[in-house]
């Protein structure tokens, strides 16, 4: 499988019988997979299927997904509101006995407000629901497109996220041949350090100094950091080679590789190590946002 990136844009237009629509759909990066609908009144009976073709094809992010609707080419009706009309008519016979003035012509009856309404024809059960089927297959194959564009996104990450681990290794590596960290070399400081402060004054107790030095030389070892760099560095390639959606592993990935680089640079007693270990992190970083935007 392919990695995919949580950003992405589509839109679909579509017709069935009257009725012409438009999806429109935005992805962005979310810790979840959470779609936000708009939808016409009047057209509630998609939002679930809706919902389950985008839960069906993505993961995660924030879907924004707007719909427009219109119908075209349906024949206007007139209807006489016969209450209304009524009423109406009503009142005018009971005010002209009362009132001198001249007998109400029809275009002025017709024009009073609410006695008659202009509405579309009405439109047959089974077009509403052919209606209703197309603009959910139109919204799937929108989400076919979001998510054909979030997969080559996800292509392009995949590459910068395998050069940041290249980095990252080669770094462990020229770490790992620091003279510095060498247990010659420490022994040597140390044994130097040690020379010194005996020199200085003769209070010091010279096994425990012996006892305390081999304790240094312990915290000093940055081994074990090195070993788990590269075993999460090798981690990682394999998540990314495999692809789908491994956005929150390789976030994980991304917290332990900076715990280690923090670690090496605590430890550090070389200068040249300590220089590696900030350039280290300074990858890891560039990686760790990289991954906050893959599915």
């Amino acid at each position: 499988m392919a990695l995919s990136s949580m950003t992405g844009f589509a839109r679909r237009h579509g017709a069935s019988g009257g009725y012409a629509w438009s999806w429109e759909l935005k992805s962005v990066n979310g810790k979840g997979l959470d779609v936000r609908l708009r939808i016409p009144p009047g057209w509630d009976a998609v939002e679930v299927p809706v919902r389950a073709k985008a839960a069906g094809t993505l993961s995660r992010g924030n879907i924004y997904a707007n719909l427009a609707v219109t119908r075209e080419g349906a024949a206007p009706v007139v209807r006489v509101n016969e209450p209304v009309l009524a009423a109406v008519l009503a009142a005018m016979n009971s005010l002209a006995g009362r009132i001198d003035a001249r007998p109400p012509r029809l275009d002025g009856v017709l024009g009073l407000r609410g006695v008659i309404d202009i509405v579309d024809e009405e439109e047959s059960e089974e077009s509403r629901r052919a209606a209703e089927a197309a603009i959910v297959a139109s919204f799937e194959a929108a989400v076919g497109e979001l998510n054909a564009m979030r997969r080559h996104e996800g292509e392009a990450l995949g590459a910068l996220l395998t050069a940041r681990l290249a980095e990252i290794a080669e770094l462990s590596q020229r770490a790992e041949a620091v003279p510095g960290r060498r247990p010659e070399a420490i022994k040597q400081k140390l044994g130097d350090q040690i020379a010194l402060l005996l020199d200085q004054s003769n209070r010091f107790d010279p096994d425990r100094l012996h006892q305390e030095a081999l304790l240094l030389a312990a915290k000093a070892d940055v081994r074990e950091e090195l070993d788990r760099l590269a075993a999460h560095v090798a981690q990682a390639r394999k998540l990314i080679a495999d692809g789908g959606a491994v956005g929150r592993r390789l976030d994980f990935l991304a917290q332990e590789l900076n715990r280690e680089s923090n670690t090496l640079c605590a430890k550090s007693n070389d200068v040249e190590l300590t220089n590696i270990g900030l350039a280290l992190k300074t990858v890891v970083e560039q990686f760790r946002e990289q991954v906050q935007n893959l599915e």
